[in-house]
């Protein structure tokens, strides 16, 4: 095993009666009077998401997860309130490729992958893709609200302070376990690629295309 391959770690349990404001590179997903650290395995070959088990994706060397055509899992039920105050389900864009962001006002890396994304879903949304973010952590809309305003965002995004439109992916499959996390879900509705790290432009479309280019 090579030095920047990691085995995969056990879940470990915290219990913690506060909540604190997520800080570093990324954060970890926090939800009720418990904390629940995740670490994926880096390996090319694969890893294992969501407490252990064989899964049916391969990790990259660029850290982009991808599922092949039949081994894809159906994304779940990501349906609420934006935001803006308004009701959006993923499941009504199905028949487009729908790319999503779990992101947060607070967060470092999301502030530096916003102009990225910004540009490609200005580029792509006439070609049949729909971005779509979740935004999660933040105590109110109002400062979600002011990064889209200052980022020149114009996709909606699911407000989900508390993260519990992440507890409904499964465990084992290609589901956010940081923020920033970027899926790609394909026209039929499943779950095609992962990444757990802040994405350039040019990594996004790297990402995005292939599922793109399926027919």
């Amino acid at each position: 095993m090579s030095p920047a391959c990691h085995a995969p770690q056990r879940w470990d349990r915290i219990r913690n009666t506060r909540r604190s404001r997520p800080h570093g590179r990324a954060a970890l997903f926090v939800t009720g009077a418990t904390v629940t650290v995740v670490v994926l395995a880096a390996c090319g070959s694969g890893g294992t998401s969501g407490g252990g088990g064989n899964t049916n994706f391969v990790t990259g060397t660029d850290g982009i997860a991808t599922a092949k055509t039949g081994e894809r899992d159906d994304a779940p039920d990501l349906s609420g309130e934006t935001i803006d105050g308004k009701r959006l389900d993923v499941a009504d864009y199905k028949g487009k490729v729908v790319v999503l962001n779990v992101w947060g006002s607070w967060c470092g890396p999301c502030r530096l992958e916003a102009k990225g994304f910004v540009k490609v879903e200005a580029d792509l949304k006439d070609q049949g893709v729909q971005f779509i973010g979740i935004n999660t952590r933040d105590t109110s809309t109002q400062p979600a609200r002011a990064f889209e305003k200052e980022h020149g965002v114009t996709y909606p995004s699911l407000y989900d302070p508390t993260g519990k439109l992440m507890l409904r992916f499964k465990k084992g499959t290609l589901n956010p376990q940081l923020i920033p996390s970027t899926l790609v879900i394909d026209r039929d509705g499943r779950i095609a690629a992962r990444a757990l790290q802040a994405l350039s432009e040019e990594k996004l479309r790297g990402m995005l295309e292939p599922v793109l280019a399926e027919k």
